[in-house]
């Protein structure tokens, strides 16, 4: 990232994958290198499972996202968006409440151009360059301020992000101080990446290539990233068990998300 809080043009890493170049590719989509579609074709053969549990990842995404509107939440902060899959969170918003105001942040140089192609239309979004690494700098950037009253209820969405991040970047502490900006009434939606229903191993040596390591947590450990909120029901779950509005395909039992969705009350 440069100086600015903008990315270069030949800051773009062509020569190792990304998770979301990755991610994208595996949903089916178009903006991803050959060394993403090699590093996701390796991810599928050592996890079978990646691309349905990638699916049902995104249909967590957007029952939450109903979810957290339907309480009332009109303000949305999704770090660690990773490239634009229709439908985005701020089209599923907008189908409830059109009033509902995005910002997206990913650390991603390709992500910006590709979602401010997306969303030139709705001045109702702000695609900001940042890193849930510094949330202090992701919560100051005059663009996510534009979209984002701290003032007034948000969602935060960190949806298939931390599990990007070591012990030692301190994902905790991040999600605590991003908590600690938040007013009462506001909502926490998370999902992760765990090793609790199957070996992967494998996988994880997929990501050692990568940008970013793939650091799988048990569901105590994924819990413990919603300390100071409050669960709503059911809990952490698997993610096609979290409200789901349909009955969970085949083989969802060994999907290895934990999604949740927590409120902060006080």
């Amino acid at each position: 990232m440069g100086q600015d809080g903008g990315f270069g043009v030949g800051e773009i890493d062509t020569s190792r994958p990304h998770p979301a170049r990755i991610y994208d590719y595996l949903l089916g989509g178009k903006d991803n290198y050959e060394v993403d579609r090699r590093a996701g074709d390796e991810l599928a053969a050592a996890a079978p499972e990646v691309r349905m549990g990638l699916r049902a990842n995104r249909a967590f995404l957007r029952r939450a996202v109903r979810y957290v509107v339907s309480r009332g939440v009109r303000q949305i902060l999704d770090i660690g968006t990773g490239l634009p899959t229709s439908p985005n969170v701020h089209e599923i918003a907008h189908e409830l409440a059109p009033d509902v105001r995005v910002a997206y942040v990913d650390n991603d140089p390709i992500v910006a151009p590709h979602a401010n192609a997306l969303l030139s239309s709705s001045g109702a979004t702000s695609v900001v360059p940042g890193d849930v690494r510094d949330p202090q700098a992701v919560m100051n950037h005059p663009e996510v301020r534009r979209a984002i009253d701290f003032d007034r209820p948000v969602a935060l969405l960190l949806v298939a992000v931390l599990h990007f991040l070591t012990d030692v970047e301190k994902p905790a502490q991040a999600v605590a101080a991003l908590r600690d900006a938040l007013p009462a009434g506001s909502f926490l939606v998370l999902s992760h990446a765990t090793g609790d229903f199957a070996d992967r191993s494998a996988a994880q040596a997929v990501y050692h290539k990568a940008t970013a390591t793939l650091n799988l947590r048990s569901r105590a450990e994924v819990e413990a990233f919603f300390d100071g909120f409050e669960l709503v029901e059911p809990g952490l779950a698997q993610v096609p068990f979290w409200h789901p509005d349909a009955p969970p395909p085949p083989r969802s039992a060994e999907i290895g998300f934990y999604g949740g969705v927590a409120r902060k009350t006080g």
